[in-house]
């Protein structure tokens, strides 16, 4: 009974939700493509890759960007261990997809997960077949994770965390996640305190591991990238000797107007700093810019750019709108902002501004990423402010200070080195993991 109230549920919501999927869709193109494969409906190329010859595919599902880049070091790791290993590797997210696209080896197949419907997933699961499911952090859904359980499918759940804001709904919603949650073979939890939520949320404690964060081992320097970028920031003017590049990494609507007044500020004192924005959502870019522009400043957005400018613009910001360069951004830069953190019920990666040894800040809205910055702030790797009068003080002293700088920059590598081996644990436990008894 308790799954078809959940069905119903689902569905309404779903219904609800349509109009702005159909608005996505329109304004995002690449989300139209391949729309059948919500609904378990796939073309004759993709059936015949995954009916093509060769072993059993693992599922392994993971949401947005940063997830899939969690997923292709998980299937690197199991790959290292047993080369014949294929990947369906699913995301719901038109941005995730084009990212998937460029992890997955020749032998995967990369695939939209399908609606948590019966219906839907039971197609999904007589096409693909999976010999293991394997979910990233959060992606809990019933009728998927149910369905394999009942077809004897291991069920495996990869740095999982659970949020402050979702820990009293699991909680409380018990009743439906509970039993999915006993259905899964093992799960691999970042922290003591997600272990606990999700025992309150009904898991098996007996089946929880607390193995840390695989993004700590997920997280990758592309030493090429940073080279091609280093040069296109030095012939713009923006980085290089004598320059201090500020990054405003994955920002949110508003932290882009409060870098930029900070900017301002700190430019008459500071001629030899520069700043360069990669807001979260490239769709947003337009508003970025003209918040730029407002603020009596060039922009350089570089998806319009065939190179850097033929000399150097006076008085000019960086809007880097482009996909898959934050990392190499990070690597070039001397002090990161980490966005989506001066806005409530955010945080977004700050390991990789740690690994590339750059003078990291963060705000005080962390809860996505809570036992990784508990990590680092233990051992004095990060910088964290509690609003922007406190964000404006720490970049002045770090742009003051090249001391500073490179003192916070090593701490922050060393903590991210010092917690690295999540990744083989998870990649051990999926290979000899069997399946549990479920509900």
């Amino acid at each position: 009974m308790r799954w078809r109230v959940y069905n119903v549920l689902f569905g309404a919501a779903y219904l609800l939700m349509l109009p702005w999927f159909v608005f996505r869709m329109a304004r995002r193109g690449g989300y139209r493509a391949r729309f059948g494969e919500r609904f378990g409906r796939y073309s004759p190329e993709t059936l015949a890759r995954l009916d093509a010859p060769g072993a059993p595919f693992f599922w392994i599902h993971a949401v947005s960007v940063g997830e899939v880049y969690v997923a292709a070091q998980i299937m690197a790791a199991l790959r290292g261990r047993d080369a014949s290993i294929r990947f369906a590797l699913s995301t719901t997210s038109s941005t995730g997809f084009r990212v998937a696209e460029k992890e997955a080896a020749q032998a995967d197949v990369v695939l939209y997960c399908p609606l948590d419907f019966p219906l839907f997933v039971r197609r999904a699961l007589r096409v693909i077949k999976p010999r293991r499911l394997i979910l990233t952090e959060s992606e809990i859904w019933p009728n998927l994770i149910r369905q394999c359980a009942a077809l004897g499918i291991p069920v495996f759940l990869v740095n999982a965390r659970v949020s402050d804001r979702s820990a009293p709904r699991y909680k409380k919603l018990r009743y439906w996640f509970g039993p999915v949650l006993r259905c899964m073979t093992r799960i691999m939890a970042q922290s003591d305190l997600d272990k606990q939520r999700l025992v309150d949320a009904g898991a098996d404690p007996a089946r929880i591991d607390v193995t840390g964060s695989v993004k700590f081992d997920a997280t990758r320097r592309d030493s090429e990238k940073e080279r091609n970028l280093a040069a296109f920031l030095s012939a713009c003017d923006m980085a290089g000797e004598g320059r201090v590049l500020l990054l405003g990494g994955s920002t949110w609507p508003g932290e882009d107007e409060a870098l930029l007044d900070i900017y301002a500020g700190l430019r008459e004192k500071f001629t030899n700093l520069r700043l360069a924005i990669v807001p979260r959502h490239f769709e947003k870019a337009d508003a970025v810019e003209a918040n730029i522009v407002r603020s009596g400043f060039a922009c350089l957005r570089k998806s319009r750019m065939d190179g850097p400018p033929p000399q150097p613009v006076e008085s000019a910001v960086l809007l880097a709108d482009t996909t898959g360069e934050l990392m190499a951004f990070y690597g070039c830069a001397n002090i990161a902002f980490v966005g989506r953190s001066l806005c409530a019920h955010g945080g977004q990666n700050m390991i990789e501004p740690c690994l590339c040894g750059v003078a990291t800040v963060v705000g005080p809205w962390i809860e996505n990423f809570r036992p990784v910055m508990s990590d680092l702030l233990e051992q004095k790797g990060v910088w964290q402010v509690s609003g922007l009068a406190t964000l404006r003080d720490a970049i002045e002293r770090l742009v003051a200070s090249p001391e500073a700088r490179h003192e916070l920059g090593r701490r922050g590598r060393e903590a991210v080195e010092r917690r690295k081996g999540a990744l083989e644990t998870c990649a051990e436990t999926i290979l000899l993991g069997t399946t549990n008894e479920h509900e």
